[in-house]
């Protein structure tokens, strides 16, 4: 099968990010020949490889749903330092793209954009809202700002500083602090508590 017969085909699948196993279903050949030629596809720009056995469509793929196809079966969402600059909280833009998961943390370099994954517990996997077209879960301003905080004291010290942060009109700090409480260890919630009461005025 020449390669822009395979790629017609593999455009049949209709999502914007597939399996090596997809493809060799829809082709119907065997994993390791379908492999070779979704190398050879990507080798010439028709497809990007986003990481060992999954493939996507560039012009099908926007960057903020990579986090969600990379992760898969774990959850997760947009958040930290991408989500405070979506809602204008801060006014430097990220080089990477920044997500939390149920899953490991980790850091994937992509044709389109380096996504930077980060665990957090699930009981503190809440605070976003899903946008109706694409799918994609973004984190609320708290939320987002909550997060970092979270982060802070991580071994990499990614978070333990932020660019000036202007909080929006509509922050929530009721809300946030609800979302604190769901924090299961004492002294990380008493810790995101601090660090939180620096950026608000608690009554």
């Amino acid at each position: 099968m020449r390669l822009l017969e395979a790629l017609t085909q593999l455009k049949k699948i209709n999502m914007p990010v597939f399996s090596t196993n997809d493809a060799a279903a829809m082709l119907g050949k065997s994993r390791i020949s379908t492999s070779q030629m979704l190398l050879r596809l990507a080798a010439s720009n028709h497809l990007m490889s986003l990481k060992k056995g999954l493939w996507g469509f560039k012009s099908k793929l926007e960057p903020l749903m990579l986090p969600s196809y990379l992760v898969s079966p774990f959850p997760c969402y947009i958040s930290l330092q991408s989500a405070l600059y979506f809602h204008g909280m801060i006014s430097q833009i990220p080089q990477v793209l920044y997500a939390v998961s149920l899953g490991r943390t980790r850091r994937y370099h992509t044709p389109l954009v380096d996504v930077s994954i980060h665990h957090i517990d699930v009981g503190f996997f809440n605070g976003y809202v899903i946008d109706k077209q694409s799918s994609v879960k973004m984190a609320t301003p708290e939320k987002a700002l909550l997060d970092v905080l979270y982060l802070s004291d991580t071994r990499t010290k990614l978070f333990h500083s932020l660019p000036e942060v202007d909080l929006p009109p509509h922050f929530k700090v009721k809300q946030a602090l609800k979302m604190i409480d769901t924090i299961t260890s004492q002294k990380k919630r008493t810790l995101v508590l601090e660090r939180f009461q620096k950026y608000v005025s608690i009554a």
